[in-house]
């Protein structure tokens, strides 16, 4: 019975893991899995940006387009799903506005922030940062090269370190080089099919 009562207010452990996926590649679903079993998480989300505040927003392709390739790519996991709040609310996407809006509406959940060790550094520059943390736990993914320390209260957790990113995959894409085992064949498929960042 005490367990049962107990269990009423046991909160969700949920991964939230934002970013632009521009496109989505193995390092992020690599990270994500890593962050989500390690955890213990009942759920990792992958939550693309509409705009993101701080790169340049004319490179990023179509909302749509970075979404079908992150469906692909997460099909199959039943720990991965779909985030799609900034999306549907357009504009530029600010962490902060987006946690206080998940959190109004799952009041039961409590919400593990997934960054890597590069992000982590930018964490002053974020916006309202200080409002952020109070409302998440930020989740730091180990890198080489990157010191696991913050001024901000920052879990970290071992990964692989898989050096992919999304520029050398564009890259490699209009150099017409191979994107086998770096990219899920699925997105890989999608890239080709709809002729994205060819030019």
């Amino acid at each position: 019975m005490r367990e049962q009562i107990l269990g009423l207010d046991r909160k969700k452990q949920v991964g939230i893991f934002g970013g632009t996926f521009n496109p989505v590649h193995n390092g992020h679903l690599i990270m994500a899995e890593q962050v989500g079993t390690q955890l213990g998480l009942e759920k990792v989300f992958f939550m693309p940006d509409n705009k993101p505040p701080h790169r340049d927003p004319k490179r990023a392709i179509e909302a749509k387009d970075r979404v079908e390739m992150l469906k692909r790519a997460i099909a199959g996991n039943p720990l991965f799903a779909l985030e799609l709040i900034e999306i549907r609310r357009g504009g530029v996407s600010y962490s902060y506005e987006t946690m206080l809006a998940l959190k109004k509406l799952h009041p039961d959940t409590d919400y593990y922030f997934i960054i890597g060790a590069d992000m982590v550094n930018y964490l002053p520059k974020w916006s309202r940062i200080d409002e952020l943390v109070k409302l998440v736990t930020f989740v730091g993914v180990k890198r080489p090269g990157y010191t696991p320390s913050s001024q901000y209260p920052v879990l970290w957790v071992d990964a692989p370190g898989i050096d992919i990113s999304s520029t050398d995959i564009r890259h490699r894409v209009q150099t017409g080089q191979s994107l086998r085992y770096l990219v899920p064949d699925p997105v890989i498929d999608y890239i080709q099919q709809e002729g994205l960042y060819f030019d």
